[in-house]
């Protein structure tokens, strides 16, 4: 078969319906979401994310496989923390940026980052990809190649290819087909139980109701408060929001149904949202703000309205996104999560491996500690899964 690798510096010089088969049901792939990002300016020239996505099409054009691959200038918006790396360089007088990235900008969801039409031909697919990415590392004087949040089928892949395999962990909820949150509650402990169930009569009491609307459902005047609650989360910290308003919009029409906006409203207005995104299988909670302190009211929106919402929905899975032990004791479980990383630099390629191999067993026993100290009943903790699976 002919293969025609290429490059290009933008997602929009793309084949839409080609690009969105190989992304098969991630949200965060979709040519919808990725072209918001660019079309915003969240992404793309004059930012830290310039893209550079790889194909690979047969000779009629049809895409067989794609990596999305960013040039990095900065750390910033990847949730795989590396700036101790970025020191280490700069100390021995060597730049650490630019870098090359694989990942969903601003979002640590694990899923595909290699992308093949045929499962079948995937080892062929990525080692063509893989190549093709170190090489344009090279060109560029990059410092390293960094997958994001793989896949255990990618993560192997790439292991095996060499590159070091680094992991961490988040804090995920699993749907064990509950028939309702009372359900869900009764493998609890009776102590942690009574928390949750206290947690939630202080936001009942209050007078506050909750709403959830898909992208398309939602008024401008309510989309003029989200985007002020979203973006006041960010300057609480001293820092600017990754993503503007335009892009909000642009996928609230373009993929209305993988957008999931849950409002919180008392005396008819809108005081909190969560921003979360959704497949068949999983809802991924991804922004939080608010305008008012109530008691709870983040454990609620963010945490307890989403499980809802998946019992509701039969999905099988909430990822609350990074980080957060406070979500251990609202149902949440800790998941290993990944990374691959390549880097040029034989003597710092030994010293990162290094690293990540004394980080790896302190994430081992960090998950260890923390499984002695999930709410749920002694017979109730062994069907907890330990390993992520995303598709």
């Amino acid at each position: 078969m002919q293969f025609h690798l290429q490059h290009h510096s933008s997602i929009l010089e793309i084949d839409q319906t080609n690009w969105n088969e190989l992304a098969k049901d991630s949200p965060f792939l979709r040519y919808e979401f990725l072209s918001a990002l660019e079309n915003s300016g969240c992404i793309g020239n004059k930012t830290a994310w310039e893209p550079v996505y790889i194909t690979i099409a047969d000779k009629n054009s049809e895409l067989l496989g794609a990596l999305p691959l960013y040039i990095k200038h900065d750390s910033q918006g990847e949730f795989v923390f590396d700036w101790s790396w970025a020191n280490a360089y700069e100390k021995a007088g060597i730049s650490y940026y630019p870098k090359l990235v694989s990942a969903v900008p601003f979002t640590p969801a694990t899923g595909q980052r290699i992308l093949a039409r045929n499962d079948n031909d995937f080892q062929l697919i990525a080692s063509m990809l893989l190549k093709q990415a170190k090489q344009i590392a090279v060109e560029i004087n990059a410092s390293s190649l960094h997958i994001l949040f793989p896949t255990d089928t990618e993560r192997n892949f790439l292991s095996n290819k060499g590159l070091l395999q680094r992991k961490n962990c988040q804090f995920h909820w699993h749907n064990r087909q509950y028939n309702d949150f009372d359900d869900f509650l009764k493998k609890f402990v009776s102590v942690k139980r009574k928390k949750v169930r206290r947690e939630r009569r202080r936001i009942h009491e209050s007078g506050i109701r909750f709403e959830h609307l898909l992208g398309d459902q939602v008024s401008e005047e309510d989309w003029e408060a989200i985007f002020d609650y979203y973006s006041l989360n960010f300057t609480r910290r001293g820092r600017a929001p990754y993503l503007n308003k335009n892009f909000f919009k642009e996928i609230a029409q373009t993929m209305p149904e993988s957008l999931l906006i849950i409002l919180a409203r008392f005396e008819n207005r809108a005081i909190a949202t969560a921003i979360c995104f959704q497949n068949q299988n999983t809802l991924y909670g991804r922004y939080w703000g608010s305008l008012a302190d109530f008691h709870s009211l983040h454990f609620e929106t963010c945490y307890y309205q989403g499980i809802e919402y998946c019992i509701r929905k039969g999905i099988n899975r909430y990822e609350p996104g990074t980080q957060g032990e406070h979500k251990l004791s609202r149902g949440f479980t800790p998941i290993e999560t990944w990374s691959n990383h390549w880097i040029n630099d034989p003597l710092f390629e030994k010293a990162i491996a290094q690293f990540v191999n004394r980080e790896e067993a302190h994430i081992n026993g960090y998950i260890k500690e923390l499984m002695e100290h999930v709410p749920y009943r002694n017979n109730q903790r062994s069907i907890e899964p330990k390993k992520q699976n995303s598709l």
